[in-house]
């Protein structure tokens, strides 16, 4: 027979100490316990106190960090969301049997609940004088000391229960990442914005060029997919009268996993009815810029060893200018051999495989411009080959009316014009239907109910969607998108395997959301 608990991290001795208290007969893990303060509320009430103890009372509770015992007297670090505070227990104060209790019994990651009062140590450190106490979770996984190198990096992912506990500094991270949800979601609201829920199991994908997850629904016998983007069933609701709408969307793709991808992601997604990709560049930096003003109070931060700057306006490329002048290529003044060559001598990926010089403008911005993109840039005007959902540009032959915006060499947002025209647009998806027939594993589907949906017609409109989890890594100084996913995918670690770092893998798809 398998042993059930060969998995777990049960440490027995903590285990021996459960049975012993029952066997004292103290009522284990109760339900409840009656707090009536935080551990900030006292610091920010008894900021001011003296080495006098206080007259009132205080209730914490939380989970001990250190303990020091210094024979008839204990020191303990205890810690809720808001803080630490120190303990100071006596034996002359608890009596005998409840001291012993605690100095046998309670250790660092218990939680436990705390009568006392409060003083000033002769260090200067605010402190409660205990009373009394309460073991509330006795915990039989023991908490590192220290949580840092390689292997522990690794652990914090696949453990982040604990990393959250024992590093205050990624705490604060998903703090921030909360904040700045929700500021994304206030912004929205006060600009008239509805918010919507689309689904997440979808008959056919679309939205942008990914490989799905795909699924299957055995009531309605029938294929579905995880989205990869909100993005059609959002235009529907354009169609169905809404005007201005938005999705805070969770994605998914089944592509590689590293430094800015995971499977499973967040954006949001904004339509606009009645405006192009103009309209909707200007709202992206008012969106990026009051979150950045709201977090940072400023629009210059720090990134690693670099400062961005947000402060508007940005600034703005088309595809071929920011090719010529940062990649050094001129795509039009080249035949298609010519590329070719060219884009052997730099060592693009697949030089065999664009066919026309729009096709070559992207691969040579893909591998030549991206990573040089550091401060915040808008680039439009794409190609149409690479743009199936975007209007056709006003002035230009073959481009659309598209355009990405990149911070430290990041695709963060995509939005263009949408396109309307449903003749257009069943051509469109028709060539990506080829393209995904022929092996293009990323290539999207038909969506015959999108056409007609857009059939009825679709208002002039823009749109965006912005990876939530790319802007939450700048704005929070952090270069891994594993280190602002509360739960990254991760390869299932086996029982007796050795935990080593995953290796970072070429990406297949991107965030944006075409």
């Amino acid at each position: 027979m398998t042993d059930p608990t060969e998995n777990t991290l049960f440490d027995q001795t903590r285990i021996d100490k459960i049975v012993a208290l029952r066997e004292k007969g103290l009522s284990m893990f109760p339900a409840t316990f009656d707090r009536k303060n935080t551990v900030i509320e006292i610091k920010t009430k008894y900021a001011d106190i003296t080495h006098d103890k206080s007259a009132e009372s205080v209730t914490v509770a939380g989970r001990i960090f250190i303990v020091r015992n210094h024979g008839k007297t204990i020191f303990a670090d205890l810690g809720d969301e808001s803080g630490k505070i120190q303990l100071y227990i006596r034996k002359n104060d608890l009596g005998e049997e409840q001291f012993e209790l605690f100095n046998q019994y309670v250790e660092r990651g218990d939680i436990i609940g705390v009568t006392g009062h409060v003083f000033r140590t002769k260090l200067g450190e605010i402190t409660i004088w205990m009373d009394s106490f309460t073991l509330l979770t006795k915990a039989v996984c023991s908490l590192p000391e220290k949580f840092h190198g390689l292997k522990d990096i690794e652990k914090r992912y696949r453990q982040r229960y604990v990393d959250l506990i024992v590093n205050d500094e990624n705490r604060q991270t998903f703090r921030n990442r909360s904040r700045i949800v929700s500021l994304l979601r206030r912004y929205l609201d006060t600009q008239g914005f509805l918010e919507f829920e689309t689904p997440i199991l979808q008959p056919i994908y679309g939205g942008a060029n990914a490989r799905p997850f795909t699924s299957y629904h055995n009531f309605l016998d029938q294929k579905l997919f995880l989205r990869i983007a909100p993005e059609l069933y959002l235009k529907r609701l354009v169609v169905g009268g809404f005007e201005k709408v938005f999705e805070i969307a969770r994605n998914f793709r089944n592509e590689a996993v590293d430094a800015d991808h995971n499977p499973e992601f967040s954006m949001v997604e904004i339509y606009w009815a009645y405006r192009d990709f103009s309209d909707m560049m200007a709202l992206t930096e008012d969106i990026v810029c009051s979150i950045i003003s709201e977090v940072h109070g400023k629009y210059e931060i720090p990134y690693g060893d670099i400062t961005l700057n947000f402060t508007k306006p940005w600034k703005k490329l088309s595809m071929e200018d920011a090719v010529k002048e940062i990649g050094g290529v001129d795509v039009f003044s080249h035949s298609v051999e010519e590329l070719r060559t060219l884009a052997r001598q730099h060592k693009l990926e697949e030089p065999d495989k664009p066919q026309s010089q729009r096709e070559f403008l992207i691969a040579f911005f893909e591998g030549l411009v991206e990573e040089k993109l550091i401060q915040p840039t808008f680039i439009h005007d794409y190609p149409v080959e690479n743009s199936p959902l975007a209007k056709r540009h006003r002035s230009k032959e073959g481009f659309t009316e598209r355009f990405e915006f990149f911070i430290n060499g990041m695709e963060i947002g995509n939005g263009f014009s949408e396109l309307n025209d449903p003749v257009d647009q069943k051509e469109r998806f028709e060539a990506q239907d080829e393209k995904r027939r022929l092996g293009d594993v990323e290539a999207q589907m038909i969506d015959y109910d999108f056409i007609n949906a857009i059939g009825y017609g679709m208002p002039p409109t823009g749109g965006v969607g912005i990876g939530i989890d790319r802007l939450v890594m700048l704005l929070t100084n952090n270069n891994s998108i594993k280190e602002v996913i509360l739960f990254p995918s991760m390869k299932t670690q086996k029982a007796g395997e050795e935990e080593e770092v995953e290796a970072e893998v070429p990406q297949e798809g991107k965030q944006g959301t075409e």
